[in-house]
């Protein structure tokens, strides 16, 4: 495959690279470390001799060093971006020189370079709602996804992960979600190679095949300025990703190591083995009584156990024949708290940056590629261990693989749970997944008008997926069958080609400057998913699908533009426009428009703030664009479609079996949403940019939402549709603050502080004019059809449908007695109301380090306020019934049932709405930088311990608060990992 090809010719690249290493061994040398303002080490900052033209950047602890240089005077420049420039003469004698830079922030620090869609700008002339975080401010430990790196880092961006297996994904919203049905995923962009965000086959998360370890900045575009350029995809903002690069005239190798213990933080709060005894012989039946074992088992800590991770990456960097280059590689041995859990992953990567034609021609080459190994644990062992009866042993005499299980006769109890160790240790389910993505990238400069550019970018991104589940024939879980062979299979095949025109011409008579890019995209992305036969474990068909495989395809073919006018480096307008057109909609509602327009006035270069010592910077933008939104949605929506009868529906015919095709409800008017979004911002700075920060406020606006609503019958070929219906808005105000609050030779401190206020709200859902219309968003586990998030005209989307509790004299909920809301003598379903919703009100952030001399302490706090949760492990495993029941077994049942006393369910009761707001620290690290590790030697190093999900603080008594979908059911723990690292530099 891909990965294959790129892995034989990194080894020749790497031979070569290794060459030119041992030839640049020489003896006179300039070595030494440059730092920032504070003392902390400053990657990737860049050190050349003027005289030689030779130079190199620092590795990941800031430490450089030049060889080859003979006896005489130097002078050196060094420059990180964002900071000023250092230069200084240095005496080079026989025996070599030691010196360290220390950078401060450039007085005009906005002359920091961003990426932004198709080109890149001066931070100061940035006109769109842009945020950056670069890789010395990334969170810390065991980072297995590059999601996790941002968490708390960015006003408006709120990553939730979703649970705490290996390599869990996060749910990414950057200012809440601007669809009902489409995707709310932000669209993700690697050195300009837009990402599929297509589920992996065989991976619990497509980013996960990502290497963090690969990463150098990330930039977040927010408002409709910064993100209409990507058009369809950028409804929900745009992360761009850049990854890192080489250069140098000296090669530089960096290793690092990070080993992670992962333990369990909270589980759920069940009776114990001699409380369920108590409450059976004082309540239960002599049946009920008679079943009572005498062991002591606590289910969570037979299916959770402490997890040790190895995480290692190598990197080479420099410059080979004047082509800077990078290449990469990495290992990953993650294991999950959950017994058998675990994740494989090997990554590796190479960068190429060369220039051509006296720098006219500028090249580059990115590839990564990735091979992970999965091993699935059956999470569902998770919610059996909370009910499982603690006063059974763990094994047991019996056909069932020696597990202790719940018999009727000599067959297992299909109503009764099963042995939570036997759900994991019978159930085999590995999956190994390959990824490959990458692009070329060439900007020429056009020789005879050098203001013209011309780019062209050509990548992809393809992946496949393969596993099977294998559960024995002994297996209690799946007697009935005989056992499960079940294979899967997928694959993604994802191609793109852009190419645009850029020209930017200052012309100093007017005082003006002006940007203008003109481009053109196509992209090509296919996904197979295979249906594959299922077997017993003896062998024997379970079942045949009716179609092998099914494949998705769709096209969208791209041309935008920008414009963007500065005047008198203090004005700035710009403009942008994309026309996308997708297969996924008929011809006639194809094409969707995506305009922009803002502008911003850098009140600081005014005459009357231009020689302020207190401001150090002061622009205001105001932003006003639409962008659309497609994923989400099936591909043939539009066309009418059929679809085969299961196996059991099919006919008879001659001497075989026909399905039946059914015809599939479509719309054939269908297309985009748009959301269109107004934006006021203020960029600040005090101090010299020691203090710093920025305020936003934004409208934005979505219509022709993407929603299944109910149709009349006999309208089309189903009583529900997928169309365009409705509207929904979004406001929100965000804000950052940044303070070097003390500034010294040995002691430093600096912090960060973010706050996000967001509010969601259904404006319309219906084609006509119902506000009393109810579209079901989400159910809940536990009888059938118990729905409890909806979204409705007048709220916030996915908000709770529940009955308003009674309670009595000593605040304890009255089983079964709900307020008659509508006053008409009885309860019934008419009395539900709405009543919050999961969406938290305020997202906040906060980091912050001190440094002394080789010592860095930092951590990163988070906080949600005013998110709900329904918990629902409580309202189905907090009940009498669990533990007194029916089925001939005795259960469990969590200690919230002593706070309610309900005999039976009450789904529906807003008791089990629960705030659980919160104030988490995410991370909290220590650094120390040992430095060169012999006096004239070349090796440095650097030591870290750190410690993630350091404590909670929460109203809540679930196991955890964080709930992206606001439905808590067995979540798995995220666990507290501690983490001790190594960096080494040669």
């Amino acid at each position: 495959m891909n990965l294959l090809y790129l892995l034989k010719r990194t080894g020749v690249l790497m031979l070569l690279v290794c060459s030119a290493l041992g030839i640049s061994a020489q003896t006179g040398q300039l070595s030494g470390r440059v730092l920032d303002e504070t003392g902390q080490p400053l990657p990737g900052a860049s050190v050349v001799v003027k005289e030689t033209n030779g130079g190199t950047s620092t590795d990941g602890n800031g430490y450089y060093r030049l060889t080859g240089l003979s006896q005489g005077n130097y002078t050196v420049r060094v420059s990180f971006i964002g900071y000023q420039p250092l230069d200084q003469t240095v005496s080079l004698t026989a025996g070599g020189v030691s010196l360290n830079f220390k950078l401060v922030p450039d007085a005009k620090y906005l002359n920091e370079v961003v990426v932004i869609g198709y080109g890149s700008v001066e931070k100061k002339n940035l006109t769109g709602a842009v945020t950056t975080v670069n890789a010395k401010d990334f969170q810390k430990g065991a980072i297995t996804s590059p999601d996790q790196l941002l968490a708390g880092k960015v006003a408006g961006l709120s990553i939730t992960p979703n649970g705490g297996n290996p390599g869990s994904g996060s749910t990414i919203r950057i200012r809440g979600g601007a669809s009902l049905n489409a995707s709310n995923n932000p669209l993700i962009v690697i050195d300009g190679n837009p990402l599929s965000g297509q589920t992996q086959t065989a991976s619990s998360n497509p980013l996960t095949l990502i290497n963090p370890n690969d990463i150098e900045s990330f930039v977040v575009l927010k408002d409709a300025n910064a993100t209409a350029i990507y058009g369809s995809r950028a409804s929900n903002g745009v992360i761009l990703i850049t990854t890192k690069k080489g250069g140098g005239a000296v090669p530089v190798i960096n290793f690092s190591s990070n080993n992670s213990l992962a333990t369990i933080a909270r589980k759920a709060d069940v009776l114990s083995a001699d409380e369920v005894r108590t409450y059976i012989n004082a309540n239960g039946s002599a049946a009920q009584k008679a079943l009572l074992g005498t062991a002591n088992t606590d289910w969570q800590n037979v299916i959770f156990d402490n997890a040790f991770s190895t995480d290692n990456n190598l990197s080479l960097a420099g410059t080979f024949q004047k082509v800077p280059y990078r290449i990469s590689g990495g290992y990953l041995d993650q294991k999950g708290m959950l017994r058998g859990d675990r994740l494989k992953r090997a990554t590796a990567g190479i960068s190429l940056s060369p220039k051509l034609f006296n720098d006219h021609l500028k090249i580059e080459l990115n590839l990564k590629g990735s091979l992970s190994d999965t091993k699935f644990a059956n999470t569902s062992a998770i919610g059996n261990a909370i009910v499982f009866d603690p006063t059974q042993a763990i094994y047991a005499d019996n056909a069932y693989g020696g597990y202790f299980e719940w018999l009727t006769g000599k067959n297992p109890n299909n109503s009764a749970p099963k042995n939570p160790l036997a759900l994991l240790e019978l159930n085999d389910n590995q999956g190994k997944a390959s990824r490959s993505f990458g692009n070329v990238q060439m900007d020429y400069a056009v020789h005879f008008l050098k203001e013209l550019h011309v780019n062209l970018n050509l990548g992809y991104d393809v992946s496949s997926g393969s596993g099977r589940t294998y559960v024995p024939a002994y297996a209690a879980s799946n007697s009935a069958t005989g056992g499960l062979y079940q294979p899967y299979m997928g694959t993604q095949d994802n191609r793109f080609a852009e190419a645009y025109l850029n020209y930017n011409k200052t012309v100093k008579s007017i005082n003006s400057n002006f940007n203008v890019t003109a481009g053109y995209g196509f992209y090509d992305n296919a996904y197979t998913n295979f249906n594959l036969t299922s077997y017993n474990a003896l062998g024997a068909v379970i079942s045949t699908p009716a179609r092998p495989f099914v494949v998705e395809r769709n096209k969208l073919l791209s041309y935008y533009g920008r414009f963007i006018y500065t005047l008198a480096d203090r004005y700035i307008l710009s403009g942008t426009i994309r026309a996308d057109g997708s297969s996924k909609f008929s011809p006639e509602g194809r094409w969707g428009y995506f305009p922009s327009a803002a502008f911003t006035w850098k009140l600081k270069e005014e005459a009357f703030l231009k020689d302020s010592k207190v401001l150090s910077d002061l622009k205001l933008r105001l932003s006003y664009g639409q962008t659309g939104n497609k994923d989400g949605i099936g591909n043939y929506a539009y066309l009418p479609t059929y679809y085969p009868s299961a196996n059991e529906g099919q006919y008879e015919t001659g001497n075989g079996f026909s399905p039946v095709y059914t015809p599939m409800a479509y719309d054939k008017t269908l297309r985009w949403e748009s959301t269109t979004t107004s934006n006021v911002g203020i960029d600040y700075g005090f101090a010299g940019g020691r203090i710093y920060g920025s305020i936003d406020a934004y409208y934005k606006k979505t219509k022709d939402l993407l929603a299944t609503v109910e149709i009349p019958v006999g309208t089309n070929f189903s009583n529900q549709l997928l169309t365009n219906v409705g509207n929904m808005e979004n406001k929100g105000i965000e804000a950052s603050l940044n303070i070097a609050v003390f500034k010294g030779e040995r002691f430093n401190w600096d912090l960060g502080f973010n706050v996000a206020y967001n509010k969601n709200k259904v404006t319309n859902l219906t084609l006509n004019n119902n506000p009393a219309y109810r579209q079901v968003a989400r159910a809940i586990t536990g009888g059938t059809g118990n729905n409890i998030e909806y979204h409705t005209a007048g709220l916030e989307p996915y908000a709770f449908l529940v009955y308003k509790q009674v309670y009595d004299a000593q605040g304890k909920p009255i089983e079964g007695t709900y307020v008659d809301l509508n006053g008409d003598g009885k309860v019934t379903p008419e009395d539900m109301y709405f009543y919050k919703s999961p969406a938290p009100k305020y997202v906040l952030g906060f980091s912050t380090a001190v440094n002394y001399k080789k010592w860095t302490l930092s951590t990163v706090l988070r906080s949600n306020i005013g998110n709900y949760v329904y918990d629902n492990v409580s309202s189905n495993f907090g009940v009498g019934r669990s533990i007194l029941n029916t089925a001939g077994t005795v259960n469990n049942v969590l200690r919230d049932f002593f706070n309610t006393g309900f005999a039976a369910s009450q789904f529906s009761s807003d008791y089990y709405v629960k705030n659980a707001s919160f104030l988490k620290m995410d991370n909290l690290g220590l650094v120390y930088n040992v430095g060169r590790l012999s006096k004239n030697g070349t090796t440095t190093l650097s030591l870290s311990a750190n410690c993630q999900n350091v404590f909670v603080l929460t109203k809540y008594k679930g196991i955890d608060p964080e709930v992206s979908t606001g439905i808590d059911y067995m979540l798995y723990p995220r666990p507290r990992t501690y983490t001790l690292g190594a960096n080494f530099g040669f």
